[in-house]
């Protein structure tokens, strides 16, 4: 082969071709390799420099810490932001704001009718109980919606993902009654941070960031006809809610808390005692299409056939 500049060399990665392929994965990569051989010529990347970012691309990899390097750079909450923007564009605005979902949603949660304790034993923070509706835009019931929660438990340990923890340990699914009604009982989660070793925690510590979370709860919200909603409550008081490496926190997303509510009404999931409360309706605009409706959560969408 002749020698090369690297004006040719670029061209002939983004035209090399023996079959047609796929038009929107080559427009994507041509893009990706362009600006990544603009970065490498213009910051006068290092043959070592290279090789050690590839050598910490196939760690992360391997450590199962992509979703999180994603969330931390902020690429989770760009993809909200366009859709919000689209949205608006489309004159759609209204209902609960979409938020990121994590790395760490898992399927086939035990599923309940109206009301379930997502924790189990003896409490592990402060009693909390979270009830309220699944509504639409105009404010009416959306009946037996489905309203998967997860959060993590008091060490910021999520089920399959930390050891000791029992499967399907603070997940849970709710199919609401016939207005609506969901209410489920568990601790306050805290805030917590990622893994304090590993290829995130590398990069952060290169770039001067903290990786802390503020306390949260994650939910998805399916109906048929309405459009799915994938989203998380923040805890109020939580020193890192405006300082989220995740990006995550929206202020229509906070939640307010009422302490020292009256057990009555609430012995069916054990409460015997003054416990701390929020009430947060859920609204789902309807599907513009069956995709929107697809009772998936985002990276379930992708590793589902079409």
């Amino acid at each position: 082969m002749a020698e090369l500049t690297q004006a040719q060399l670029l061209a002939l990665v983004n035209t090399k071709k023996i079959a047609p392929g796929n038009p929107r994965v080559r427009q994507l990569t041509e893009r990706i390799v362009t600006d990544l051989f603009k970065t490498i010529d213009e910051l006068d990347v290092t043959p070592d420099e290279f090789w050690a970012a590839t050598a910490w691309l196939t760690r992360l990899g391997a450590a199962g810490q992509t979703g999180l390097i994603t969330a931390g750079l902020g690429f989770d909450r760009l993809l909200d932001i366009r859709a919000d923007e689209a949205d608006q564009k489309a004159g759609r605005e209204g209902g609960t704001p979409r938020a990121i979902e994590g790395p760490l949603f898992v399927a086939g949660a035990p599923t309940s009718k109206v009301e379930v304790r997502v924790d189990e034993g003896e409490p592990k923070g402060e009693i909390f109980i979270m009830e309220g509706q699944v509504l639409d835009l105009d404010g009416h019931p959306v009946p037996h919606a489905m309203v998967d929660v997860w959060h993590a438990n008091e060490k910021g340990g999520y089920s399959h993902f930390f050891p000791g923890m029992q499967p399907y340990e603070l997940r849970r699914r709710i199919e609401t009654d016939a207005k609506g009604f969901y209410r489920f009982r568990s601790f306050l989660p805290p805030g917590y941070a990622i893994p304090p070793t590993g290829p995130v925690a590398e990069l952060f510590a290169a770039l001067g960031r903290h990786g802390q979370r503020p306390a949260h709860i994650h939910f998805l919200v399916t109906a048929p006809g309405m459009r799915t909603l994938t989203t998380q409550v923040n805890i109020p008081g939580d020193s890192y809610i405006d300082d989220d490496f995740a990006f995550a926190t929206r202020d229509g997303l906070i939640v307010s808390l009422e302490r020292n509510v009256a057990p009555q009404g609430y012995e069916s999931l054990g409460i015997t005692a003054p416990f701390t409360r929020s009430v947060f309706n859920f609204v789902l605009p309807k599907a513009a299409s069956e995709d929107e409706a697809l009772p998936l959560t985002r990276m379930e969408r992708v590793a589902t056939p079409g």
